[in-house]
């Protein structure tokens, strides 16, 4: 077991539904990482930008994205996490997948879809939480949409560390700012978001605000907001667990279950 977990969160922009573009400025970007990290961390729809195009982008496992991520986490020996477009079984899913550096890797499906830009007319939802164990952390992955849903978040496994990767747009940032931190302080985790900066092909803006929050919900990070950054955190086990166990506020939460 790990006490500590170095993390890199890669804000960027993103070329619009271009994955060799992405795939190739993403490899650029991680042959700049210096230190030794054990985690990095790209945003939602990293290969392609938050599209709809499914028909055109979808692939099939193993994809090129898929393929791209394995060989990159062998390669900088660190794992490596970020969502694109899967079709499978004739649906479409906003799949997450967590890549160990050995190539092995989790997925995860997108729980809430976004309806307000009809997310849900395109992608079917995921059904099922996801935990990875990753060096002694227990890590809960989730995407964009999912990060204004507190049920669906709400700690009872004990997980460690909380990430979101996202496509969160300027206009409603204030939105993920808070929440973020809300998320970190309700289930006393570390919690990452990764979003992207930028103008995609709709003409959305994209202001980053990626951040880590400690298990108080203290922002760790440096605040580069609207600039694309890449930067390795330590966190720490001692943090999460001397805070756990003094103030025991997971104790008294309520019962229920998810339906």
């Amino acid at each position: 077991m790990s006490e500590t977990l170095r993390t890199t969160i890669i804000q960027s922009d993103l070329f619009w539904e271009d994955q060799e573009n992405n795939l190739n400025m993403f490899s650029r970007k991680m042959e700049t990482i210096k230190e030794r990290t054990d985690l990095i961390v790209l945003p939602e729809m990293f290969s392609t930008g938050f599209t709809m195009n499914v028909e055109h982008l979808a692939e099939e496992e193993p994809g090129a994205t898929l393929s791209w991520m394995q060989k990159e986490a062998a390669k900088h020996e660190a794992a490596i996490m970020g969502s694109c477009i899967i079709k499978d079984n004739g649906s479409y899913y906003n799949r997450l997948y967590f890549v160990f550096p050995n190539e092995e890797y989790i997925k995860y499906d997108k729980r809430h879809t976004f309806t307000l830009a009809d997310e849900h007319k395109t992608f079917a939802s995921g059904k099922e939480q996801v935990y990875i164990d990753y060096l002694g952390w227990k890590i809960f992955p989730l995407i964009c949409y999912d990060l204004r849903f507190p049920v669906w978040s709400r700690n009872t496994s004990n997980y460690d560390l909380l990430i979101y990767v996202a496509s969160w747009p300027e206009r409603r940032i204030s939105a993920w700012d808070a929440l973020l931190k809300a998320r970190a302080i309700e289930n006393m985790c570390y919690t990452i978001g990764v979003n992207r900066v930028g103008v995609d092909g709709n003409g959305h803006q994209y202001t980053g605000h990626s951040a880590i929050y400690d298990v108080l919900g203290e922002c760790i990070s440096i605040e580069k907001n609207e600039t694309e950054f890449i930067e390795t955190y330590t966190l720490d086990r001692s943090h999460l667990e001397s805070n756990r166990r003094h103030l025991q506020f997971l104790n008294d939460r309520d019962d229920f279950n998810l339906k």
